[in-house]
């Protein structure tokens, strides 16, 4: 069974940095898509950034330049690292797996192509 946990968020100021972890248990597919959401207060849930098998990856317009996702071949762990953060930036942040498959496609950010979801962890930006 696929268990995603998040953590490494927390409380920084505008133009600092944070990076997210997502350890994957459970997950022995050799293809995924496997991507960082977000979702703030009274706002729906968006996506950040997704990266694949192929080491495809795709970045939300707002923050291209700024997060850089990441996942090595021999950890199952997927990385948001997140710079130059920004008030607008806060939010809680899932990580989500879409295992097996072809990777990812250009519906990267749609929530309901994702099976598996972290149970989130905040990140709060202060300017």
């Amino acid at each position: 069974q696929v268990h995603l946990v998040e953590s490494g968020g927390g409380s920084a100021q505008a133009g600092g940095s944070l990076r997210l972890s997502c350890e994957m248990s459970g997950y022995p597919y050799s293809k995924y898509c496997v991507g960082w959401f977000r979702q703030a207060p009274g706002k729906e849930r968006e996506g950040v950034a997704a990266i694949d098998h192929h080491k495809w990856t795709r970045y939300a317009e707002d923050v291209k330049g700024r997060f850089t996702i990441s996942k090595e071949y021999f950890e199952d762990i997927l990385y948001l690292h997140m710079n130059t953060l920004r008030p607008e930036d806060t939010a809680t942040y899932y990580c989500a797996a879409d295992p097996g498959g072809s990777g990812c496609t250009s519906a990267w950010a749609v929530t309901m192509g994702y099976s598996h979801w972290g149970q989130g962890t905040q990140v709060t930006v202060a300017s």
